[in-house]
């Protein structure tokens, strides 16, 4: 399908696992988790599904995904980062307009509280720990050319146990990057 993940490491690739033990399917499990440790550190690289609209059967698959993974990184190793497409913003903060998103996915209630029981585990926001007052974008609506606007939302995300988060020297959003 459209998914992947991948882990790319200087430092090699030990224990790689494909996917999330138990995770839900829709219909059958996706290519939306690999995990490896790299020099001690485990790094799961995720992009988890969008939810399409709240309460649809896409959307129930989201929340249970996140279970999974959530049990999956609350088994591992103490020394974890967990990045990727979380399709989740996680506070109002990271939208361009909370108004803008009433209704949608990646706002709602229940997709945060997941994300936030995630990060309940001991994961810290890189990012947001680097920028705790700045708007940072990781998304922007292509069709509307929100981009060049920069009206967009932070749902790709950085987190890291504080072993790993102690050891992070910078972490940013290279937009520049994204004008190509």
């Amino acid at each position: 399908t459209w998914n992947g993940v991948a882990i790319l490491s200087r430092v090699g690739l030990d224990d790689v696992v494909a996917g999330l033990a138990g995770a839900p399917g829709f219909p059958r499990p996706e290519s939306r988790a690999v995990s490896a440790t790299c020099g001690g550190i485990r790094v799961v690289s995720v992009y988890v599904p969008n939810g399409r609209s709240p309460g649809s059967e896409h959307y129930q698959y989201k929340l249970a995904w996140l279970a999974s993974l959530r049990e999956m990184v609350a088994a591992g190793p103490e020394a974890t980062v967990v990045c990727g497409d979380m399709n989740i913003a996680p506070t109002d903060d990271d939208v361009f307009d909370a108004d803008a998103y009433i209704g949608q996915t990646h706002v709602t209630p229940p997709e945060r509280a997941a994300l936030a029981e995630l990060q309940a585990l001991g994961l810290r926001d890189v990012v947001r720990d680097r920028w705790p007052k700045e708007r940072v974008f990781t998304y922007w609506d292509y069709r509307a050319g929100m981009f060049h606007q920069n009206k967009g939302m932070r749902i790709d995300l950085v987190l890291a146990s504080d072993p790993v988060a102690g050891r992070i020297t910078d972490a940013y959003v290279d937009r520049d990057a994204r004008k190509g």
